[in-house]
């Protein structure tokens, strides 16, 4: 029976609008809105050379599964630059040049107000987009973050999924065991996340339509899939 339901974030309760799961090809707009508003007189071959270094780090690509600080991403993104500007600023206006427009989805509210009134711990597992810090990721969340116990990013457990230390890291902070969660996703590295820590998982488009498996202690529904 499960103490704890854990949520993914992007493709279940959020998305930025219009984004593709692998941002690699939008990256080149991020390094434009930098060389304009830094006046950095920077060469197309330059802004090329930084756009494929940070490709190199994307994990949707690479399958890193731990995760690196930003500014140390970003530090070697822009090593071949001759003017080294102020690396949190090249972050931030990097990220504002990709125009992005989070959208929390209807459902998201009241599904975790109805889970944490059931009794269940609720909290988030979520990586971070390649390079984005959680000060600039935590805004796009700001309606839903009241409504989970636990944030855990990327960032936060160090790993990125499908490593089972996100929910490892979890189940200690509320001091249960990994099987007692039900983690709730949309990919197939969130349900390669459960299995490899041990718990169940569920696709959100199943937990939606499933909603009476909601009841506290309720027993496990067909849809989910277990580790037995």
């Amino acid at each position: 029976m499960y103490k704890s339901i854990v949520f993914d974030l992007g493709g279940t309760l959020m998305e930025y609008v219009g984004m593709p799961l692998n941002w690699s090809d939008y990256y080149i707009c991020g390094f434009e809105k930098l060389n304009e508003i830094m006046r950095l007189n920077l060469s197309i071959n330059d802004l090329q050379e930084s756009t494929n270094k940070l490709k190199s780090y994307n994990p949707r690509t690479s399958k890193r599964e731990y995760e690196i600080n930003p500014e140390t991403i970003f530090n070697d993104v822009i090593s071949n630059w001759g003017e080294k500007p102020d690396i949190n600023k090249v972050i931030e206006i990097f990220f504002e040049g990709l125009s992005l427009k989070a959208n929390i989805y209807e459902y998201s509210i009241e599904l975790l107000k109805k889970c944490r009134n059931l009794g269940f711990k609720t909290a988030c597992l979520t990586d971070l987009p390649n390079g984005m810090p959680d000060y600039i990721f935590q805004p796009a969340i700001e309606r839903i973050l009241p409504y989970f116990d636990l944030y855990v990013s990327s960032q936060i457990c160090g790993v990125r999924k499908p490593n089972k230390g996100g929910i490892c890291c979890i189940a200690d902070l509320f001091d249960i065991r990994e099987a007692e969660i039900l983690f709730v996703g949309d990919e197939e590295k969130d349900f390669l996340t459960a299995r490899n820590a041990g718990c169940d998982f569920i696709y959100i488009s199943d937990f939606l339509k499933n909603e009476k498996m909601l009841q506290a202690n309720s027993t496990v529904n067909e849809s989910i899939c277990t580790n037995d």
